[in-house]
């Protein structure tokens, strides 16, 4: 059981950094695409360059992504998982986890969304961690508010983590081929619609993942306007399981995270999501 938000504010942030049992991690990564490649890598110089006082980084394309997987940021094993975790000071201790990304404050997209912070605290959750959050409108909205920034580099002492693994929350494409003629699951694409429109799994619904947040304050949209969305496509009916996906298993958690929010309990990700489907030319496309 959570005892923090699953989603915490600025203010509430501000008023906890001096707290020692606060963990803060800094998740941000880059994805760019030019010609037609699409370019990634992780936000360390970004994070080098000014962050939340008392933040770590984490790599999640080096760290916190399987090494030997076909696709990228397959989540990775528990071994490799517990190891980068426990370096950050993340464990069993009496804290609190906070992550939060920089990638719309430096690099500027028309996704509003916290979604590589996200994915990170749906791995902390799939391991077993019960006490992290997502900051609501991440770097982009602290600095707007002129909260403090910080290039001192610091550290969290070294923890144990032995959470017990949710397989619940991830799934893989044999459970998505199996949930294909399911009535009780929902398959929602968490891309824009363009991309929904050009070809998804089918029987999915859409629910882009961008649209959740107010461009102008960068936070989240009251809880009746998220519903609205999330109601459209039958998502919040507590007798359905839902599973997202998107292209690479990343937009994917900020969806999983806010019908969480908004109380739909059963949720999975589909980890390797659109780039994995499309791989097998075997799988059914729908457009």
């Amino acid at each position: 059981m959570n005892t923090i938000p699953l989603v915490v504010t600025t203010e509430w942030l501000e008023e906890r950094l001096d707290d020692s049992k606060l963990r803060l991690i800094d998740a941000t990564t880059y994805m760019q695409t030019e010609n037609g490649e699409v370019k990634l890598w992780p936000g360390r110089e970004t994070f080098l360059k000014g962050h939340i006082p008392g933040a770590v980084f984490a790599d999640l394309m080096n760290d916190f992504s399987d090494p030997e997987a076909d696709f990228g940021f397959t989540a990775p094993s528990r071994e490799q998982f517990i190891e980068k975790i426990e370096q950050l000071g993340v464990g069993d201790e009496d804290t609190f986890t906070v992550v939060y990304d920089q990638t719309y404050a430096n690099v500027g997209s028309d996704a509003i969304a916290s979604d590589w912070a996200s994915r990170l605290a749906w791995q902390l959750r799939y391991e077993g961690l019960d006490n992290v959050a997502v900051l609501d409108g991440g770097f982009a909205k602290w600095s707007e508010e002129n909260r403090p920034v910080s290039t001192e580099v610091t550290a969290y002492p070294k923890a144990v983590f032995t959470g017990k693994r949710r397989p619940e929350l991830f799934v893989n494409k044999e459970d998505v081929k199996a949930a294909l003629d399911n009535d009780n699951v929902i398959l929602l694409n968490s891309l824009g619609e363009a991309d929904f429109n050009s070809g998804r799994i089918p029987g999915s619904c859409n629910v882009p993942f961008i649209s959740h947040s107010n461009p102008e304050t960068k936070g989240l949209y009251d809880e009746e306007k998220l519903k609205e969305a999330f109601e459209k496509v039958g998502a919040l009916d507590p007798n359905k399981k839902v599973i997202t996906y998107c292209g690479g298993g990343i937009a994917a958690t900020w969806n999983a995270l806010l019908l969480n929010k908004l109380g739909q309990k059963n949720v999975a990700v589909y980890d390797g999501s659109m780039v994995e489907w499309t791989a097998d030319k075997e799988l059914p496309l729908e457009k």
